[in-house]
């Protein structure tokens, strides 16, 4: 189906594959490149405007709708699927690991290069401020000793069900299963069109999230909606996803994991990153916290070189490793070996790819054999064939151009009376909690704005 925003009766705008298989890029078409009409709907007569139309109900837009709404604030949020929070449903395996605990300031570093932008809606609205909204509530929270927060019932479905009673309870208007097709500038406000008619509002608040689990419907009708205002935007990867690698020599051994492991980033035979954390073995790449944070910096050929030996410099490491085999002299390679306390099979694995033989003692590794072991265990290079795509991964890179938006209060430079909040802004976070804190925290500030605008108090 093709949808879209025509102007001046010429043509609309279409998602379309980026440079890469993983990209989504904007591209204008005119009408006569199309069979396809847009099928005008009459506003809906005598209707009064909202103050606040609010598209999206993820978590973004339902904090966003519940805090924008007052008794001088009206506000209508539009769901295109039959009910709200399908994604969240999904959080943290469905157990909903809603933040992470620590100072919120620490939490500015764990959003790539995009951390700084967040700063004035995290401390508007820090992590303490979200655990204290929902257990002053009646769910309580709980936190792990990783910091990630879960609410005590191990329940995503009690997250959204509170959300949800919030809305009623304040009386935010939500009409699910009502796709926005179309957001027009007027000089009112705007003009909202959905498939049942068209809706005149003060302000507008997108808030539809990125394109990652499209299933869920997360498909970038954002960032379609808010490139036909003449919004920027960026394109669109997964992030948050594991990785596939070429010539991939473990896929036996899939499901074995390894905490806290140094590894770097190499392009085009130039080091550009240094990471460390968990990484696990797929059947058919990588994975695990470590891998999936990173990978917003990854792109296909790129190499990451891995230290299995942890933290120890590999001349370190090869002295010590000089040192069991000389020590270790009549006993088999592979049995000495475990004193490294690296899982068995994969110990294995590393002295078969290095060409040590089964029946090989200590005494017997020579130079060339050992150095071998110490690459592969320092510096294991694994070349990425692609990345995880939107189907698997766990949140989108790009979306609403950052520099176009006023990170006090989530509203477009560019046009006034709209704002953003969530995963539809060029904004994603770690593995732990900080994604989700993020779309709390941009919803708020954009409420707090949008009230403010409204002449609410606060």
């Amino acid at each position: 189906m093709v949808t879209g925003k025509f102007h001046q009766g010429e043509g609309f705008f279409l998602f379309c594959p980026g440079k890469t298989a993983q990209a989504i890029t904007l591209r204008y078409y005119t009408r006569a490149q199309t069979k396809k009409c847009h099928k005008s709907i009459d506003l809906v007569k005598g209707m009064d405007p909202y103050d606040v139309a609010v598209i999206g109900g993820g978590p973004a837009g339902l904090f966003c709708a519940i805090h924008a709404t007052s008794p001088s604030c009206r506000v209508v949020l539009f769901e295109k699927s039959e009910q709200p929070g399908k994604k969240l449903l999904l959080s943290g395996t469905g157990q909903c690991n809603i933040t992470h605990a620590g100072e919120i300031r620490d939490f500015l570093t764990r959003y790539g290069d995009h951390g700084k932008f967040l700063k004035p809606a995290l401390m508007g609205f820090s992590n303490t401020d979200l655990i204290r909204f929902f257990s002053g509530r009646g769910l309580a929270m709980m936190t792990e000793e990783n910091g990630k927060v879960f609410p005590k019932t191990r329940s995503a479905a009690d997250v959204l069900s509170l959300l949800l009673g919030e809305c009623r309870t304040r009386g935010v208007e939500v009409r699910c299963g009502e796709p926005v097709i179309d957001v027009e500038k007027t000089a009112d406000g705007f003009l909202i069109t959905t498939a049942t008619g068209s809706f005149p509002v003060r302000a507008v608040a997108i808030t539809t999230g990125g394109a990652s689990y499209p299933k869920t419907g997360s498909s970038g009708d954002g960032i379609r909606l808010a490139a036909g205002l003449g919004q920027p935007v960026t394109d669109l990867f997964p992030a948050l996803t594991p990785v596939t690698v070429r010539d991939y020599p473990f896929a036996g051994l899939a499901g074995i994991s390894f905490e806290e492991i140094p590894f770097s980033l190499w392009h085009g035979g130039r080091k550009t990153g240094s990471f460390c954390g968990d990484i696990l073995f797929t059947h058919t790449g990588l994975s695990g916290p470590g891998i999936l944070d990173a990978s917003r910096y990854f792109t296909p050929g790129d190499t990451l070189r891995a230290s299995f030996a942890g933290k120890a410099p590999r001349d370190a490491f090869d002295r010590d490793l000089a040192a069991l085999l000389q020590a270790q002299g009549t006993r088999l390679v592979r049995t000495a070996m475990t004193s490294l306390h690296l899982p068995d099979r994969f110990m294995r694995a590393i002295l078969e790819l290095s060409g040590i033989p089964d029946d090989l003692t200590c005494a017997h590794v020579t130079a060339s054999q050992r150095k071998e072991i110490v690459t592969r265990c320092t510096e294991f290079p694994f070349v990425i064939d692609h990345l995880g795509d939107f189907s698997i991964a766990m949140a989108t890179r790009g979306g609403i151009a950052l520099e176009s938006v006023n990170q006090k209060t989530m509203e477009s430079k560019i046009i006034p009376g709209l704002f953003f909040a969530g995963e539809v802004l060029d904004i994603d976070g770690n593995t732990g909690g900080y994604n989700l804190q993020a779309a709390f925290s941009t919803g708020y500030a954009a409420a707090m704005a949008l009230r403010n605008r409204q002449g609410s108090p606060s």
